[in-house]
């Protein structure tokens, strides 16, 4: 059994050194986008009264959190400028308008002092309202300026007790102003309102949320975020689509943020010279309760009106993404008298049919990310693009080496164990 099982090791082997050859790694790879300024994050803690609750092993939820605060507060990547705030760490007392503005910055966003931090965290106790709106509006404005990634992280134990300022609208009031702001959350020991009230802050701004139970899993998961603000991204730039391609904005390769209403078409224009590839892709997020069936369709149209090429995709049930994609390849036109070829103007359609249920509100619109990239056309020999969707005839030529190769080894490996089982 084990000399039969060698040849089909060693045919792996070569296979894999065959296409590693034709595949240079070299060639996949991409550049890695770099950070341009030092990424922002702000802890926002809940110092309301409810936090004095002992469950959470066996210790008060504030005691939790202070414990996590400080392991995180060690681990805190030297390139990320931290701060922090609080709500109802100040007002004791039964006016609910006081109670509403107690907000504030514990420690100023930017580069840490971990001894400074943690003293500061050391003196909170558990006092008064949960103020969670305005606590975001006031992290939202800690964290303005520059064009640096930007991250609110939310530990609170219970909803918002100041409506009718909803918590969730804030957020997507923060969302529609196109700052690329993300709100991550988590529940000390939530119950199922604080549940809801939680997941529709952090979709509102692309964040997630989290439910804890444990001073370790506190810790684990504001670190991770933490830490992923600190990871070099691709920053979104905010545009406005128009009504029409003629008074669309024209975009460079990229990734940009828009919101559509629900059922409207916006416009986006795109240059591309001849020899070179259009690629796009829009996503269209439901950041609340919408209808069953709904789809999102993206078009390239010439700036005449003659759709190009297009792409979509519907549903039917719950979703908060949907995506499609297009590509156009422009043949390459030889030069006239030296003269280069102008490039093509290429209009983009983004279009939704969603719809919402009538107790929803539909402004602002929904969050709408579009990816733009213009490329050389495949033709190349190691267009990966090209081999990643099966075009071209390389990729044929390729299998038709490869199989080959593996007929012939297959041959000598057949015949070699016929010659073993003779001799034996």
């Amino acid at each position: 059994m084990i000399i039969r099982r060698r040849p089909a090791a060693r045919i792996c082997v070569l296979l894999a050194v065959l296409v590693a050859g034709l595949f240079p790694t070299g060639i996949a790879a991409a550049d890695e986008p770099v950070a341009k300024e030092s990424p922002k994050v702000e802890l926002v803690l809940d110092v309301s009264g409810s936090m004095r609750a002992r469950d959470i092993d066996g210790k008060s939820r504030m005691a939790a959190a202070k414990q996590a605060f400080n392991e995180v507060l060690d681990a805190v990547p030297e390139e990320v400028r931290l701060g922090i705030r609080t709500l109802g760490a100040d007002y004791p007392g039964d006016d609910r308008k006081r109670g509403c503005k107690d907000t504030r910055q514990l420690y100023p966003v930017g580069p840490l002092d971990r001894t400074e931090a943690k003293a500061a965290v050391a003196t909170l106790a558990p006092t008064g309202w949960t103020p969670i709106g305005p606590a975001l509006l006031g992290a939202a404005e800690d964290l303005e300026g520059g064009d640096a990634t930007r991250r609110i992280v939310l530990i609170t134990d219970g909803e918002d007790t100041c409506a009718p300022l909803d918590p969730c609208e804030v957020a997507r009031e923060i969302a529609a102003k196109g700052i690329h702001l993300v709100i991550d959350t988590l529940g000390l020991v939530p119950d199922a309102k604080t549940r809801t009230q939680l997941r529709c802050i952090a979709e509102a701004t692309g964040g997630t949320y989290t439910s804890v139970q444990h001073t370790d899993e506190l810790s684990d998961r504001v670190s991770q975020l933490v830490d992923r603000a600190a990871d070099p991204v691709v920053t979104p730039v905010a545009t406005r689509g128009a009504g029409q391609c003629a008074d669309a904005p024209r975009l460079e390769p990229g990734l940009y943020t828009d919101r559509e209403k629900f059922g409207e078409h916006r416009w986006y224009r795109v240059d591309v010279l001849p020899g070179q590839e259009l690629r796009a892709s829009v996503s269209v997020g439901a950041d609340r309760a919408v209808n069953k069936d709904y789809g999102v369709l993206l078009r390239a149209v010439t700036v005449h009106g003659r759709e190009i090429v297009r792409g979509s995709e519907a549903g039917d049930g719950r979703t908060d993404l949907i995506s499609t994609g297009l590509r156009y390849p422009k043949a390459e036109l030889e030069d006239a008298d030296g003269v280069k070829p102008a490039a093509e103007t290429v209009c983009l359609q983004v279009s939704n049919s969603f719809s919402a249920p009538p107790a929803v509100k539909t402004e602002p619109g929904l969050p709408v990310e579009l990816t733009v990239d213009v490329v050389d056309a495949p033709g190349t020999a190691f267009d990966v693009a090209a081999f990643g969707l099966g075009r071209g005839w390389w990729l044929l030529g390729v299998l038709v080496v490869a199989g080959f190769v593996a007929g012939l080894l297959w041959g000598w490996v057949s015949r070699w164990r016929i010659a073993v089982w003779r001799t034996n």
